[in-house]
């Protein structure tokens, strides 16, 4: 019976140890970065007519 009413005991302590707060958890909030547009050419289209003006080039310069 000692050994029951100390492991009871023992239940008792650890869980309330390990149960923790019923406190809501604290989240930072988000941060969100947007890029400001530089400039209003397409970016996309640039880098096709860089390669197409670098394979031409390298047609022409090296027959």
């Amino acid at each position: 019976m000692k050994k029951f009413v100390l492991g009871a005991a023992f239940a008792l302590v650890a869980g309330a140890a390990v149960a923790g707060t019923v406190a809501p958890p604290i989240m930072e909030p988000a941060i969100v970065i947007e890029q400001a547009s530089g400039s209003s050419m397409n970016q996309h289209l640039l880098p096709p007519i860089l390669f197409v003006l670098a394979v031409a080039t390298s047609i022409i310069f090296l027959p």
